[in-house]
């Protein structure tokens, strides 16, 4: 169990880390750090850092001391911490002795599909960091050994790469979520009720027929009977990403799928799912994707050889 304790210090100068992707395709970064014995010393590259991806850390041995905006806990062997998108902290090593932990970086949205959307909303973390999570291991001792161990199944897949590694560790992930959800006792995550999900059905069905079409938000404001100044704040609620970004979502769901199973050009692609601007269809492709609708499709076609 970690020690916990307040910690005033300064982090305004804090540093916009840019994580690199181990895989494109994963949005993710997981890696061990081992230090040496007779050390103590600060970890990172900057004494304060924060990225905009959701980082867990499992301690394997030994003790890390974290210090984030309003508490310094300190981690010992089993213990589990995740650290909310855009959080500002640093780790360090307080004491001498052998220390080796993992580190995973990810950005959670990105591993949203179709089927589970709905639950965006309790990640995004518009009203709490999901640093208010960590009761969950701190008192919940199951909960944080299962998730200790879906940490190591996400590294050692990454690291064996073995054929279909991606969906194991996409499948792990879908698990990390669901663990949280169902122990979040505190309701932290503010889950949407699904009379809140069913309100919204006529919408969303509206958009899985017409994404590919010219969509207005006043139509989708009428189907609910709701001023549009109410809609969009009640969808963003609900849905955990506005209207606009979930009408792109879709399209560009759409737009894997047929760059995948068809021969349409690039162009034809973006037309088919309602996109008439390239210029627009390449960026907001690159910001699902991290990479070109062309780049897209080469990687995933020669990852399938």
């Amino acid at each position: 169990m970690p020690y916990i304790k307040s910690f005033a210090d300064t982090h305004s100068e804090a540093i916009n880390e840019e994580v690199i992707y181990q895989n494109p395709l994963l949005f993710l970064k997981i890696w061990e750090i081992a230090a040496e014995a007779h050390t103590t010393s600060n970890l990172e590259k900057y004494p304060w850092h924060f990225h905009k991806e959701v980082e867990f850390l499992a301690i394997l041995e030994g003790q890390l001391g974290v210090q984030s905006k309003h508490d310094y806990i300190m981690l010992g062997p089993g213990d589990v911490m995740v650290l909310g998108a855009s959080q500002p902290h640093h780790t360090h090593k307080p004491m001498t002795g052998t220390l080796h932990y993992i580190v995973f970086q990810i950005d959670l949205g990105k591993h949203f599909d179709q089927s589970t959307l709905p639950y965006l909303n309790c990640f995004s973390e518009l009203t709490e960091p999901l640093d208010q999570l960590n009761y969950i291991f701190q008192t919940n001792q199951s909960a944080r050994q299962e998730c200790f161990a879906f940490i190591l199944d996400v590294f050692h897949e990454s690291q064996l790469r073995m054929k279909g590694y991606e969906m194991a560790i996409s499948s792990t992930i879908k698990r990390m979520l669901l663990l949280l959800l169902r122990n979040d006792s505190r309701n932290v995550l503010r889950y949407a009720v699904e009379a809140e999900l069913n309100r919204l059905r006529p919408v969303l069905d509206y958009i899985d027929a017409r994404f590919n079409e010219k969509l207005c938000i006043e139509d989708a404001c009428a189907l609910l009977n709701l001023s549009y100044h109410y809609f969009i704040k009640y969808f963003k609620k609900t849905m955990g990403i506005s209207f606009v970004e979930y009408v792109n979502y879709k399209r560009i769901k759409q737009a894997e799928l047929l760059l995948l199973t068809s021969e349409l050009s690039i162009m034809e692609v973006s037309l088919e799912v309602g996109i008439s601007n390239m210029a627009q269809f390449y960026k907001l492709f690159k910001r699902h994707n991290q990479c070109s609708p062309r780049e897209f499709k080469l990687l995933m076609r020669s990852e399938s050889r």
